[in-house]
């Protein structure tokens, strides 16, 4: 009898990459989706879940839209087309979007962050982007104070019965 392998975890409809530090940095205004365009193995990768967008961050250049240093890893199934893993990307954004988008980043304190890629329901690659003014430390530690309270009630709650 031979051996059955284990299937590698698959991301078919969900979320692919997830920038969990960019809500704790940034105050997040307001969202936009928007597409990607990608190669083969870059969706392949994709689809393993091995993308990491902590560092990323999204631009205008020469008149469109951008999304720079996101870390896209080689797909190691036997692929001939290489690619480099952290490659500007191309978003893809109606006009009007990318106007006021460009509009909103040219201001002071306002970035362009990427939240998640995800695929959609017709399997496409999407990216959330955020518009996000920088929060101050004392913003922070609040935040921070507030977790840690709401994970010692829920704990005290628990032990209560």
């Amino acid at each position: 009898m031979a051996a059955v392998k284990p299937k590698k975890s698959l991301i078919s409809h969900g979320i692919a990459a997830q920038n969990r530090k960019a809500r704790f940095d940034y105050a997040i205004k307001s969202t936009v989706e928007a597409g990607l365009v990608l190669k083969g193995p870059e969706v392949k990768s994709l689809r393993l879940g091995r993308a990491t967008l902590t560092d990323a961050w999204a631009g205008e250049r020469e008149g469109e839209m951008w999304l720079f240093n996101a870390y896209i890893p080689e797909y190691q199934g036997g692929v001939l087309s290489r690619f480099e893993p952290r490659a500007p990307r191309k978003l893809l954004l109606k006009r009007k979007e990318m106007r006021q988008l460009a509009s909103a980043v040219s201001r002071d304190g306002i970035s362009l962050v990427p939240l998640q890629i995800h695929f959609n329901e017709r399997g496409r690659a999407k990216v959330l982007l955020g518009l996000g003014e920088g929060q101050k430390k004392a913003d922070k530690r609040a935040a921070i104070a507030t977790r840690d309270w709401q994970r010692d009630k829920a704990r005290l709650l628990r032990a209560r019965g």
